[in-house]
Formats: C-alpha cells, structure tokens, sequence
C-alpha cells in the first residue's frame, strides 16, 4: 500500500493546530475558515484503516518445513473507516475491549504506525510523514513500554528530556515541582529505573511525558500497576495538568474509573470501529437504562402488602425486584419516575434507609458488547 499523501485542499480543510503551532495556508478563498479549523482541532481522522498481515503455518514438523518455502497469509483488519475529530483543549476517554484495536489507533496517531488508508491530521501534520515535528508537541504513555532510562536515575532522565525537548526554564519549574509533589516522587529520584516497581515507573514515566506540558497527551493504561489511592493522586494530577497548560487529552484504560473522573467525552471502540462518540452524560441517558432503589426497612413487609405495593409500583413505571426480610429493591427505567417512586414507597413501608442507584459505567459498557456480540454473529 502507498504512503498516505496529502494535498493542499486536505490540509486547508481540516488542518489542526495546537499553542506552539500556526499553520498559515496560502489558498484564494476560505483563509479565514481554515485558520479557524487549524485552531479549533487538535486531531481528525477519517476513515483511517489498519489491516495487519499474519503468517498462518501448519502445526508439526512437516508444516515448518513447508513454511519455509511457502507460506499463507491472512489479513486482520484492527481499525475500521474510524473517523473523528477532537477540539483543543478536549478530554477524551478512548475505551473498548482487548482487541478493539485503541493501542492500534494511538499509535498511528503518534506516528509509530502508518495506516494503511485514510487519512489522520494530529496538530495539522501527518503523523507518520512527520514524526519529528510531531513529537516536540506531544506526550505519551503506553502502559508497561517506559520512556525512562533504564540504567539511569530518575531525576537525570527528567533533565535529560528537559534538554531534549528544550523546556522552557519557567514551564520546568511548574510541571517538574508538580510531578514530585503531587506524584510523591521525591525518594525515586535518585534510584535507577530499573529498581523501581511497576507502579513506581507508572508514576515517573507519566512525569517525563507531561513534563514539557505538551499540546496533546496520548495516555494509553496510565494508572496500571497502581493502589487504590496511588490511582486517585495520578487523576487528580492529570485533571490539573491538563487544566493548567490546556493541552488536549486522549486516554485509553481498562479501569473505567479513569474514564469518569478525568473526560468529559467517550469514544467507544469494537473490533477496530466507532460504536460511540458523545458525552458522557449523553452515554448515561442511551445505555444506563435501568435504575433502582434500595431500601432498608424497621421491620419486614407482610406478604399481603409486598403484593399490593409490586402493583402499584407497576402503574408507576416500576418493579419490585425484591422484598424480602429488611430489604427492598425497586427497577426503573422511565425518566423523572424516580420521585414518585420514591413517594409512594415511603408512604407505604416503614424506611429507615433509602439509596437510589444509576448503572456504573463499567456495566453500562459490558451491556453493550453483550448485545453487539449476537448481532455480530447473525
């Protein structure tokens, strides 16, 4: 397959551009549209494919031997026409199964891989043909793969990619004083990165890719390897690093959390294809459709009164899961039939506890496969 090329009137349509970057086009006609493009956008795709050859050998001695002399090939499409667009500034949560091909996608967006077509603008420029203007801009995380030094302490890595990424001296003494305060890196700084445990090399590598306070941070499982409240520090680091320098944020985890407490925006994925693109809160009204109460009572319900109650719940748009002993759980799925629902089951038994409950978004999320899976099959 041939390089992607770029033509003028591509660039001049949906160039993207970032704080450090001013694409001026030289076109007669929609200047003005195309520098406000170049502003707005930080990444648009459009119908970006990847498609991977495998070798397929026979099992043996005798499939080996025929392997060397021929051999069959199958293609395996890991992204699909995947197209969108993301502004300035954005936080996005980039989510979808092993498999769904999202590492395969960052990493064509960072230049590492070349598609094998459509097209991909990252801060106005191809990714791949221009890896070297791209990378200044950018920062990156790719779960257990370390930008880091191996054989060197921590601290002289961060002031090597000072230089290398020649940081001014006021944007340094933020993001560096940040990363060791908020991150508590403060006794790794002087052990090699080889000595450090995964969740120590975690937290040091996502300080070298945020040290330069980058236009774009592609964070790919930025919190594996992690406790508990490690995780918590590492959001809360991420949302105010992002604030601060305004710079657009891509993140792809296995631990949804993530997802909820640092974006704003969820792009799904399945099997290399865009299932979703929207809010979050757009992504709770579609999917999250079944909600409950949860109750404790003083004493239990009588089984003439669980009756009469499932009834009525029924003409109010809920049902009555389950009663039994001091505990009571109702469904709903409908709108606004939370308070009435509510209403009618405080008047009718003796509460003395009472929560309402939406669907995580990690169930949310599993529902959704649930039903693309069959689908798929058919």
């Amino acid at each position: 397959m041939d390089p992607i090329i770029w033509a003028p009137s591509d660039i001049t349509r949906i160039a993207a551009s970032a704080r450090r970057v001013t694409i001026i086009l030289a076109c007669k006609g929609g200047a003005g549209d195309a520098r406000h493009l170049a502003m707005a956008l930080s990444i648009h795709t459009e119908l970006l494919n990847k498609t991977y050859a495998r070798k397929v050998r026979k099992p043996g001695f005798g499939g080996a031997l025929r392997g060397l002399f021929s051999s069959e090939e199958e293609r395996h499409q890991a992204v699909s026409e995947l197209s969108f667009s993301i502004r300035r500034g954005e936080r996005v949560g980039f989510i979808g199964e092993n498999g769904a091909g999202k590492s395969t996608t960052l990493k064509m967006l960072t230049g590492i891989l070349m598609p094998t077509s459509g097209k991909v603008l990252v801060l106005g420029l191809d990714p791949w043909r221009q890896r070297r203007q791209l990378a200044s801009q950018i920062g990156v995380v790719f779960g257990q793969r370390p930008q880091l030094l191996w054989d060197i302490p921590v601290q002289e890595t961060l002031s090597l990619l000072r230089t290398m990424y020649r940081v001014p001296k006021d944007v340094y003494d933020v993001t560096y004083r940040q990363a060791v305060e908020r991150l508590d890196l403060g006794p790794l700084l002087s052990v090699a990165v080889r000595k450090l445990s995964l969740g120590q090399r975690m937290r040091c590598d996502l300080a070298a890719s945020l040290l330069h306070a980058p236009a774009i941070a592609f964070l790919d499982e930025p919190t594996i390897g992690l406790d508990v409240s490690v995780k918590e520090q590492v959001r809360a680091y991420i949302r105010d690093m992002q604030a601060r320098f305004e710079s657009t944020l891509l993140l792809t985890t296995h631990d949804l959390k993530d997802i909820t407490e640092t974006c704003d925006r969820l792009l799904l994925l399945d099997r290399g294809k865009l299932l979703f693109d929207g809010s979050l809160k757009d992504f709770e009204r579609r999917f999250a459709r079944k909600r409950r109460i949860v109750l404790e009572l003083e004493r239990p319900a009588s089984e003439a009164a669980r009756r009469e109650l499932a009834q009525e719940l029924l003409a109010l748009g809920g049902e009555l899961q389950e009663c039994q002993g001091h505990r009571v759980v109702v469904s709903y799925e409908g709108e606004g039939a939370a308070p009435a629902l509510t209403q009618r089951l405080l008047t009718r038994l003796p509460v003395s506890d009472i929560v309402l409950e939406k669907a995580d978004i990690d169930s949310m999320v599993a529902s959704i496969y649930r039903r693309v899976a069959p689908a798929e099959a058919q």
